[in-house]
């Protein structure tokens, strides 16, 4: 009975309760419809980066991802709390109001399950996508391609001519010795190239093209051999050859005749140099003898400084200064006035190898640059009036010579195994301002044509190369050339009609 009576009430409440659905016309209302579709709109609108994202703008906000009730109450209660402050009270709450609000934020997620630190008043979509590897930023090609300009112009655009790479004459030279310690190359002013191949001394004339052989030593016997030649700076009538047997031949080239036979060394002359009337010569008896050609006693002065081989010897341009290197690793710089009981003005010992290549400066008073042998392979610049360094660079090569050129401040370098290279340097920077190839064996010897725009260079491959590898003078420079030339062609007249030579 009881059964019954609780079946009985549940019929009731169900087919006249208000939830009941299941008897209703089939048409819903028209306020049914208008909230169902609102609904289903609301729910498409609020799909996170849905694919109608994709059409949208970065920079407009995207309500779908916006909770646009709780950002209204995150705005209206933060103005709220600040209208309900004063001016002082925000002061004193500036040591605690950070810590109370994180304390309620971890209260409220904990307590409802809400983030506030996720919650946007305004929202944007995705960042835009980085570009791809390949892409070409313009901008920054333009504003990065003035920056290495400026770098290429100070390292590589150095020179504003053309320099060739190919020498632009090659010429045999059987039988040149391969001797670290000789000078067997030199060229007069008027343009007149002599080397010493093995026991002969040839003279080969550049604008002709002539060849003559001008002496030899073969009566000296099967080991002896020219071991150094150089010309007088004016006219270029006569020529100083040194032997193997340590004699100094001053021969007249236009008369073909020898005119002295200097003594005043035990072993060979490797090194000889020029000062108007004096012929300065260094041996293999670690000695420097002075001689004046004009005179019957020549040995005016003999200096000692060295202890081993002297392989190089220069004049400076004004002739107050003698430089000279040998294989003690050692350079000396003496005073034009130096007598054989004199001492250098400075005994320079920072190579650490033999120092034969000597070149001053024609542009700056007292600059000399020299050059280190296989173990030092260094060109340093010294200040001969202090007998400071001023530089030192690592050629990475054994240094055979150096010229100058005597237009810009640029050197030349030639150098030994690996490349057997010569080198053209900026100075002072000595930034490498071009090699030149062709070479297969160390070059050991160099000189500057008398217009100064090419270089011969002697290599123990036998071979004579010529290089355009100074710049020609430019059209004021060359007038003051002229203007020299004229006074220097006045000079060397004044002093051919002064100097005898005994």
């Amino acid at each position: 009975m009881t059964t019954n009576v609780v079946d009985f009430e549940d019929i009731l409440n169900n087919g006249f309760s208000d939830a009941n659905t299941s008897i209703r016309s089939g048409v819903r209302a028209r306020w049914e419809r208008k909230k169902s579709d609102k609904d289903n709109s609301d729910n498409e609108n609020r799909k996170p980066f849905s694919s109608s994202s994709s059409l949208c703008d970065r920079f407009i906000p995207n309500r779908a991802a916006m909770d646009m009730e709780k950002s209204s109450h995150a705005i209206l209660s933060d103005k709220e709390s600040i209208g309900d402050r004063t001016d002082g009270e925000l002061s004193e709450d500036e040591h605690t109001g950070e810590s109370v609000a994180s304390d309620m934020s971890e209260y409220k997620t904990s307590l409802l399950g809400i983030d506030d630190s996720k919650s946007r008043i305004l929202s944007f979509v995705d960042k835009v996508p980085a570009p791809k590897g390949d892409t070409v930023n313009n901008l920054e090609v333009l504003y990065s391609a003035s920056s290495t300009s400026r770098k290429n112009k100070t390292s590589t655009k150095l020179v504003n001519r053309h320099i060739p790479s190919a020498p632009t004459r090659i010429l045999d030279a059987p039988d040149l010795l391969d001797d670290y310690y000789l000078n067997l190359l030199s060229w007069s002013d008027t343009n007149v190239l002599a080397v010493a191949l093995s026991q002969t001394v040839y003279l080969w004339n550049a604008e002709t093209g002539a060849i003559d052989e001008l002496c030899n030593v073969e009566s000296e016997g099967a080991d002896a051999h020219i071991s150094s030649v150089s010309w007088i700076q004016e006219g270029g009538g006569h020529l100083a050859v040194g032997t193997s047997s340590g004699k100094t031949l001053l021969w007249d080239v236009r008369a073909q005749k020898q005119l002295r036979k200097m003594d005043g060394h035990s072993d060979r002359i490797g090194a000889l140099a020029w000062n108007r009337h004096i012929l300065s010569s260094g041996g293999r008896d670690n000695l420097i003898v002075n001689h004046d050609v004009r005179i019957a006693d020549h040995n005016v002065s003999t200096l000692a400084c060295h202890t081993q081989e002297v392989c190089g010897l220069a004049w400076s341009p004004d002739g107050m200064t003698l430089a000279s290197g040998a294989n003690d690793n050692k350079l000396c710089i003496w005073d034009a006035t130096a007598s054989s009981s004199s001492r250098p003005r400075f005994e320079l010992t920072e190579h650490q190898a033999a120092v034969k290549a000597l070149a001053w400066s024609p542009h700056e008073r007292n600059l000399l640059a020299t050059g280190g042998g296989t173990a030092d392979r260094c060109i340093k610049f010294w200040n001969t009036q202090t007998g400071s360094i001023l530089n030192s660079i690592d050629t990475g090569s054994q240094v055979c010579a150096l010229q100058w050129n005597p237009f810009e401040k640029e050197l030349l370098s030639s150098h030994g195994f690996a490349r057997n290279q010569l080198c053209l340097w900026k100075y002072p920077t000595m930034a490498k301002v071009k090699e030149l190839d062709g070479h297969t064996a160390r070059v050991l010897h160099m000189a500057v044509s008398p217009d100064g725009t090419s270089v011969v260079s002697a290599a123990a491959d036998e071979t004579l190369r010529f290089w355009n590898v100074f710049a020609p003078p430019s059209k004021s420079h060359a007038g003051k050339r002229g203007v020299a030339d004229s006074v220097g062609g006045t000079q060397s007249k004044k002093l051919s009609r002064t100097m005898h030579i005994r």
